[in-house]
């Protein structure tokens, strides 16, 4: 049987940097986001017994290597679940630049999950769901749920998930989203998780994450935009902080989004 679904990125406005578990993908911290609907990827699944080996085809182009080992890595975890050796055709697609920071592994992983449970004769709960989503990327778990989200950290795998907070319909907040480059990142999420315990800062910025969270969640009951924004900005910006001060450096921003930034600031006075 193939099923075709789509699957959301998301924007986290609580964000987590390291990992605590790294095979597990159980972070360093909760997070809080918000499911973007018009940012997607859309994915097909089909086992089947004519396959010799797994199929990926992701915006018109073949995957082979190590992101292809990783989708069937996870596709594996199906397979096993659903006691089923047939190998399968992936053919999904981004209406977004893939890799350029809009989270394409939390809308591609969770598409995936969706579609390959399914496909697999599967009936999972939204919690198995989210759990199963992020053993393929930590982030795919808050594209299980709808609008706005948290993300247990949890001390083991099945209580580290995603679940919503309020509904998309709860707060007509619009993310805009300006690409100011369409090239995938040098360095992706996955090592970058590694090397956030080498900055100097990532010890301060773990032990304020509990109050953030606190925080962030009272403003979102409250409709409090002027401290929500706030609390948003401080946190993207601590966050990029224990990144351009771990070992190696890493710089995600470019000059365009320093520009950018710049401007909004000049906008509001």
């Amino acid at each position: 049987m193939k099923v075709i679904v789509r699957a959301p990125s998301n924007i986290a406005f609580i964000k987590y940097w390291g990992k605590k578990n790294e095979k597990l993908r159980i972070p360093a911290n909760s997070s809080i986001s918000m499911n973007l609907s018009d940012a997607y990827t859309e994915t097909s699944v089909e086992f089947k017994k004519i396959l010799s080996d797994d199929l990926v085809i992701i915006d018109g182009k073949k995957i082979d290597g190590k992101e292809k080992e990783r989708i069937g890595r996870h596709l594996n975890l199906i397979r096993k679940m659903a006691r089923i050796n047939f190998f399968a055709e992936v053919l999904s697609k981004n209406n977004f630049p893939k890799g350029a920071g809009i989270a394409s592994s939390a809308s591609g992983f969770a598409a995936l999950t969706l579609a390959g449970v399914k496909a697999a004769g599967l009936n999972l709960s939204e919690k198995e769901l989210s759990v199963l989503a992020r053993l393929g990327s930590g982030s795919a778990c808050r594209s299980i749920p709808d609008g706005f989200v948290e993300w247990k950290k949890g001390s083991k795998s099945s209580d580290s998930y995603a679940y919503s907070l309020k509904s998309p319909e709860y707060w007509d907040i619009r993310d805009i989203i300006v690409v100011v480059g369409e090239k995938s990142k040098k360095v992706g999420s996955t090592e970058g998780h590694k090397e956030a315990t080498s900055s100097p800062f990532y010890k301060a910025r773990i032990s304020e994450m509990d109050k953030k969270i606190a925080d962030i969640k009272l403003a979102l009951k409250n409709k409090d935009f002027t401290k929500f924004g706030r609390i948003v900005e401080e946190e993207a910006i601590n966050m990029h902080t224990v990144m351009m001060t771990s070992k190696p450096p890493l710089f995600y921003w470019l000059p365009k989004t320093l520009e950018i930034m710049q401007s909004i600031t000049t906008w509001r006075e």
